[in-house]
């Protein structure tokens, strides 16, 4: 259970931490409520670990997990952090008055030395408990070690560095392998590289931090009490240049660079920072007399390291010869200083005191402070007690420092995932560039904001600067989810009047032709960008309708193109006359309700081209919906008119097999009114069947009437089976034909031959056929049922202009040979008529064919 001292103590820490001011409570002018629900745990969280020693601590170091403390004078207490409740003791073995100097820990938690003040150098393994004398290392006081992290392993140390109090670097090699009793030493080698001087004379290396850059170079940086040295090389190539001699041997003629502060605390102490644990350290900071000198380091720079550098003052009461600092350590973006009482931790960014965390006297003067680059904790230490602290979330406030500094880049950077935050960092960002005058740069932070659209969008206004303003509602636009539609429309509308206004001032201007074009392309870019695609599609209405008003038919069409309106873009090219861009159009989309729509108009301007068009699409349109267009254009009744419209009849009728009845009646009126010789042929290809046609057998009729095509009537009355009044219009059409000039005539002769032949056809052959045998009729002896066909070729041999021969033995009666005898075209329609009054087509419907056979063969001299 805690004391009531240790509740104390850890409420004086809590209360130390000095929190920069923050924003109160409420709707700040981003639109973002600040609303915290708990209370921010501090950066730095002190932790007193619940161990009390044997004995006076006297050092402790700490990597990898691994915490290596030295008791009194004789024994070493090693603890596996991740195991912590199995601690390892380990007895250095010494029974002389030597105390422990130093400790040095390796990055891996392997190897550890323990540096004697009696000038002895122990070497511990961290899997082997045997304390292990290095003979080589025998009268040099090791005050700093620079471990190599790039071949160091836990079996091998790799080359390191080795500074002592008398201002010598060393280079050793320490190997883990015991061997038994006559096994090799652990100590590989032990050889002196280099002596740093200071005023005249050797001085302690007090820090050794060597390190590899990511361009294979080496560096080494070394301090003394004032002075800073940076060795800079490239290691040679092969196994015995791993290490630093030739890194040094470049420096034998002349010091390396080094900078130097005049005070002097009598130490100094240098320490990095790694993002992880074997790559390259990004920052330092030294504590010297005069302050701490802290920058970052940049491994590309050819001549020196060191960069940004700046040096934080010590404040009042503390430097050399008050409160010197006793240690110091370096996380990303905080320095922590020991001192004998307290801890005080100094942002790197701002040099400002930021933690003060004070310790009881009752633990003791604090002694040091050391990292654990692996876990990232601190530990620090005095002689009865260890505390740890935690660093939780260190970059939480980064961004407000980078903010004050006007660095917005890394302001952003570390507020990627606080938006409150970000939006407040792209608000000043946004509110700085507009001071500057870089109005785009500064509409593109507003865009990000969420800060009032409206005052933003005056002040652009205000200041003139129609081109930021787009910019800004350009990206507002593109922010938009797609539930807002209300403020896509105003956003698209408003954008096309700045660029119409925009291009309208430009045009016409010839020293500002360069500027219409880069604002011509950036409106078309615009209007075509897949991202507003939808908002446009949604406002095309009323960006039309500014097209309009500005006059800019160019955009209107290129605008109507994109948006895929292409009925305003034919009806647009048919206002302006330019009917074969229209067709061109209409033949790239193929739309039929388009075709169906503007071919009236077309037709009347292009007709040729607008049929080739209809051809190639072919099935695709209905030839039906076209039928309006054609019907108008054809009604002039001109040559090129008419063949144009039973071309495209033709091909449906043709090659697409149309069967529509519309089609077939339209092209007949086609060929009644301007290609008769055509009709004839159209109707015989048609067939006979009356339920095999596919047009209106009384339209066609009516229609071959009004035209006078007699010939056709006939047809059409065959196959309505209507053959009385087929014989009655061809004998019709004969009798004027024999006209009083014409009696007497070989013609007239051979056309009533002709007609008496086709009556015994019509007559007798059926009858022949059908075997009808209800009539009496006298056969001459041998002829049987081929009488009248002998009587046709009688009949054929009959001269022209004479009459019929006698037919008593081959007519029912005399009413039909006193008939026959005429000879006349009035005779022959008697002679029809009494057939039908014996009662001959009544019952047997012989005239049907005599109808049939009577109008095929009359019309053939016509």
């Amino acid at each position: 259970m805690a004391s009531i001292l240790d509740e104390y103590e850890n409420s004086l820490s809590r209360s130390a931490v000095l929190q920069p001011g923050c924003p109160s409570v409420g709707i700040p002018h981003s639109g973002y409520v600040n609303a915290q629900l708990e209370k921010e745990v501090p950066i730095f969280t002190k932790q007193r670990i619940d161990f009390t020693p044997s004995e006076r601590i006297t050092s402790l170091v700490v990597s990898s997990n691994q915490l290596c403390m030295s008791l009194g004078k004789d024994t070493l207490l090693r603890i596996d952090l991740g195991k912590a409740s199995e601690p390892n003791h380990v007895e250095l073995g010494r029974k002389d008055d030597a105390k422990v100097h130093k400790m040095f820990l390796d990055h891996t938690g392997s190897h550890l030395l323990i540096a004697l003040s009696s000038t002895e150098v122990l070497y511990v393994n961290r899997n082997g408990q045997k304390v292990r004398p290095l003979a080589r290392w025998k009268g040099q006081l090791v005050e700093s070690v620079g471990w190599n992290k790039a071949l160091g392993t836990e079996s091998s140390t790799g080359p390191i560095l080795v500074g002592t109090a008398q201002g010598h670097i060393f280079e050793a090699e320490l190997s883990a392998s015991e061997g038994g009793l006559f096994g090799p030493a652990p100590d590989l080698y032990f050889r002196p590289l280099y002596v740093l001087n200071e005023e005249g004379g050797p001085a302690p290396v007090c820090s050794l931090e060597a390190e590899r850059g990511p361009d294979g170079r080496s560096f080494v940086i070394a301090t003394t009490r004032q002075r800073l040295f940076q060795f800079i090389g490239r290691a040679a190539e092969g196994a015995e240049a791993q290490g630093f001699s030739g890194l040094f041997a470049a420096y034998t003629d002349h010091p390396p660079p080094f900078r130097e502060f005049p005070s002097n605390l009598g130490y100094s102490e240098l320490a990095f920072y790694t993002p992880k644990l074997r790559s390259a350290p990004r920052a330092f900071a030294w504590m010297m007399g005069d302050g701490v000198l802290y920058g970052a380091l940049d491994c590309g720079r050819p001549d020196s390291l060191l960069s940004e550098e700046r040096v934080w003052e010590y404040p009042e009461g503390v430097g050399p010869g008050a409160s010197p600092p006793l240690a110091i350590v370096l996380t990303q973006f905080h320095f922590l200083l020991l001192l004998a009482d307290r801890v005080e931790a100094v942002c790197t960014l701002t040099g400002q005191v930021v933690l003060r965390d004070h310790f009881l006297e009752k633990f003791g003067p604090l002694k040091h402070m050391a990292k654990d680059s692996s876990t990232g904790q601190l530990w620090a230490y005095t002689e009865r007690a260890v505390f740890r602290y935690h660093v939780q979330r260190e970059a939480r406030d980064v961004w407000r420092t980078y903010l004050d500094m006007n660095r917005f880049d890394l302001a952003k950077e570390y507020c990627r995932e606080r938006p409150d935050c970000l939006d407040t960092v792209l608000a000043r960002e946004a509110d700085f560039c507009f001071r500057q005058r870089r109005y785009l740069e500064s509409a593109r932070c507003y865009a990000l904001t969420q800060s009032y659209f409206e005052e933003i969008a005056l002040k652009f206004l205000e200041a003139r600067q129609e081109e930021a303003l787009a910019e800004f509602l350009q990206r507002k636009l593109a922010s938009l989810k797609a539930a807002e539609r209300t403020q896509a429309t105003l956003l698209t509308t408003w954008l096309t009047e700045l660029y119409l206004s925009r291009l309208g001032a430009l045009q016409g201007d010839p020293e500002a032709l360069t500027l219409y074009r880069e604002t011509k392309e950036c409106f078309r870019t615009f209007l075509s960008s897949p991202r507003h695609k939808e908002w446009l599609f949604a406002s095309r209405a009323s960006i039309h309708e500014l097209l309009a008003s500005h006059g800019d038919t160019e955009h209107m069409v290129y605008f109507a193109v994109i948006m895929q309106d292409y009925e305003r873009v034919v009806a647009y090219h048919c206002q302006h006359e330019a009917h074969e861009e229209a067709l061109a159009v209409l033949a790239r989309h193929r739309d039929p309700q388009l075709f169906y729509k503007f071919s009236p108009i077309l037709i009347r301007h292009i007709p040729r081209q607008l049929v080739d068009v209809w051809i190639e699409l072919g099935s695709r349109l209905d030839a039906r919906q076209l039928i309006p267009a054609l019907v108008n254009y054809s009604q002039g009744g001109e040559v090129q008119q008419v063949s144009q419209a039973i071309r495209y009849m033709e091909f449906c009728v043709n090659v697409l097999g149309e069967t529509e009845q519309a089609i077939h009646n339209y092209l007949l009126s086609l060929y009644a009114r301007g290609r008769p010789d055509s009709l004839l042929a159209y109707l015989e290809q048609a067939g006979a069947s009356p339920h095999r046609v596919h047009y209106d057998l009384k339209y066609a009729l009516r229609l071959c009437a009004e035209h006078g095509h007699h010939r056709a009537c006939v047809h059409v009355y065959k196959v309505l089976e209507l053959y009385e009044e087929a014989v009655d219009l061809a004998l019709q059409v004969s009798q004027c034909i024999l006209t009083p000039a014409g009696r007497g005539t070989q013609r007239a002769a051979a056309l009533c031959g002709r007609a008496w032949e086709a009556v015994a056809r019509g007559c007798w052959l059926p009858l022949q056929r059908r075997k009808v045998k209800s009539w009496t009729v006298n056969q001459p002896r041998g002829l049987g049922w081929k009488f009248p066909t002998s009587y046709l070729g009688r009949l054929r041999k009959q001269p022209p202009g004479r009459g019929p021969p006698p037919a008593r033995d081959f007519s029912p009666g005399d009413d039909m040979e006193c008939s026959a005898a005429a000879g006349t075209p009035a005779s022959l329609s008697h002679t029809s008529t009494s057939l039908r009054g014996r009662g001959v087509c009544r019952s047997h419907r012989t005239t049907l064919s005599l109808a049939g056979s009577l109008a095929a063969r009359v019309l053939e001299p016509i």
